[in-house]
């Protein structure tokens, strides 16, 4: 066992309760905030009298923001310490939160969330750190579980809790309500959590800056790129090209420099740790993607209120919930492979249900195929978390998680755009389809005309009938692709070591 391991275990339990309590607080903060602002947009536009074009900023600029600081946080933690990054993270995201509910302009709304991006940026993935360290190894998995916990219950529970607060109070709250729970996770990490040794290392700054504009251009990409019709702009090809050139410049600089790097070709000659990259940029992809899908899908079609929305998908936090305990028993018996492969196999199967979706559907279906997501979900988080740290050494460890997070980010940008980009063309597609079999001489059509001549009303309605039916469709059809990527990805499962980890099992005690 590592010295670095064997520290952990003189941490007694209350104390461990304390300091994890605290950075899922922290994290949990964070990872709401991706999705929570999503139902409040409207609101928000409607108040800071800004287009819909504008508002997009106010999402761009946090996720740039967060993915730009990502893979900085490791190498901070070695400079000035875990406990001082996680603490001024937890204080400036408090901050910015509020400064975001007291903006009155769109430029300062956007400024306040750039600034909330830069400073929750560390927290998910110094919250991993954290929790690995504090426990020792038979202990990680059922500490995975914890953080997986928050990291997915986050944004699952983001659109119901900012539906509420925006109907029953105002928009506002929506950022409010992080300042309590910021406080509290900071007063409770000053008082508990144990500083890690610091490892002082030279800032590569040439390294830290091409991965920063690859990023960048890349985010602003997937988040213009259905505004702006794709390559058909010339913005968008601009960004695409600044983006490829720079992460070319950044892989280059990172295999050929002698000087200390930015970030270290050693986590990438770990099987475990690149192969749990992979599967965590499918998880990020199929996850957020159906997340991202299904708001609209049941409001704007099935015609739910927000509330409601946010009521039916909040099971599959339960999914989740259930996985933890589940897999906690599993863990040490079975493969960890068999565990993750299992995972996969639920989400296919729960895609599978979300392409039988239609008009007429009950919620029940929502709820089921939700649940079922989430304890696949689970399923795949939190052995694949254990299992991709299983064999990397303390000391990659905070720059290991930091890689890890912004695998996950990006994975979940790139699903988001693909599917909201096939959702329109599908739609377009499926409408013009449908439309070649619709005319004047339809009996549907004719039985809703006395005199057999259309009327505007009843082309208006039919045209409306027509456009719903084709944007359901194009949802099956994104759902089918979540499907695929979920099967795909189970032969890969047994690219990592067998049993995830050294040479011993992981015991679950």
């Amino acid at each position: 066992m590592s010295s670095a391991a064997a520290q952990t275990v003189d941490i007694d339990a209350p104390r461990r309760t304390l300091i994890t309590v605290s950075v899922m607080l922290a994290s949990i903060m964070s990872s709401l905030d991706t999705t929570i602002a999503n139902v409040a947009l409207p609101r928000i536009q409607g108040s800071v009298s800004a287009t819909q074009d504008q508002m997009a900023w106010v999402l761009t600029s946090y996720i740039v923001a967060a993915a730009i600081m990502t893979p900085l946080s490791g190498w901070l933690t070695g400079q000035i310490g875990r406990n001082r990054v996680f603490l001024y993270s937890v204080a400036g995201f408090t901050v910015t939160s509020m400064l975001c509910g007291v903006a009155q302009s769109l430029p300062q709304i956007v400024l306040a969330r750039l600034l909330q991006g830069l400073c929750g940026a560390a927290l998910v993935p110094l919250s991993q750190a954290v929790l690995l360290d504090i426990n020792p190894p038979a202990r990680h998995a059922r500490a995975m579980a914890v953080w997986v916990m928050g990291v997915t219950l986050g944004p699952i529970i983001g659109p119901a809790l900012g539906g509420w607060l925006t109907e029953n109070y105002n928009w506002r709250w929506v950022f409010y309500i992080n300042v309590p729970f910021g406080i509290l996770a900071f007063l409770g990490i000053l008082s508990f959590l144990p500083e890690a040794p610091i490892r002082k290392s030279r800032f590569d700054f040439f390294g830290f800056a091409a991965l920063s504009v690859a990023i960048a251009s890349l985010q602003i990409m997937l988040d213009r790129g259905q505004l702006k019709d794709w390559f058909n702009s010339t913005e968008i090809w601009i960004e695409a090209i600044v983006a490829a050139v720079a992460f070319y410049w950044f892989v280059i600089h990172m295999l050929t420099t002698t000087q200390q790097r930015f970030v270290s070709p050693a986590l990438f000659k770990d099987r475990n740790f690149l192969t749990g990259n992979v599967f965590i940029f499918i998880v990020g992809m199929v996850l957020f993607a159906t997340l991202a899908l299904l708001p609209p899908l049941l409001q704007e079609l099935l015609n739910y209120p927000v509330v409601t929305t946010g009521l039916v998908t909040a099971p599959r936090g339960a999914g989740t919930l259930a996985a933890m305990f589940i897999v906690g028993r599993l863990m040490g018996k079975l493969d960890m492979r068999l565990i993750i492969a299992t995972g996969f196999g639920l989400t296919a199967l729960s895609s599978w249900q979300m392409t039988g979706f239609d008009l007429q559907m009950d919620s029940s279906m929502v709820v089921w195929s939700g649940v079922l997501q989430g304890l696949g979900t689970g399923f795949v988080y939190v052995p694949l978390a254990a299992a991709t740290f299983a064999t990397l050494t303390p000391a990659l460890r905070n720059e290991g998680t930091a890689i890890f997070s912004l695998t996950r980010n990006v994975g979940s940008s790139i699903g988001i755009s693909v599917v909201n980009t096939l959702l329109t063309r599908n739609t377009q597609t499926m409408h013009a389809t449908l439309g070649e079999h619709v005319s004047r001489y339809s009996s549907v059509l004719r039985a809703q005309m006395p005199d057999g001549v259309p009327n505007l009303r009843t082309v208006a309605g039919l045209n409306a009938t027509v456009t719903e039916q084709a944007a359901m469709i194009a949802y099956n059809n994104d759902f089918k692709l979540m499907l695929l990527l979920s099967l795909a990805a189970i032969p890969l499962v047994f690219l990592l070591r067998k049993g995830g980890g050294p040479a011993e099992p992981v015991h679950i005690e």
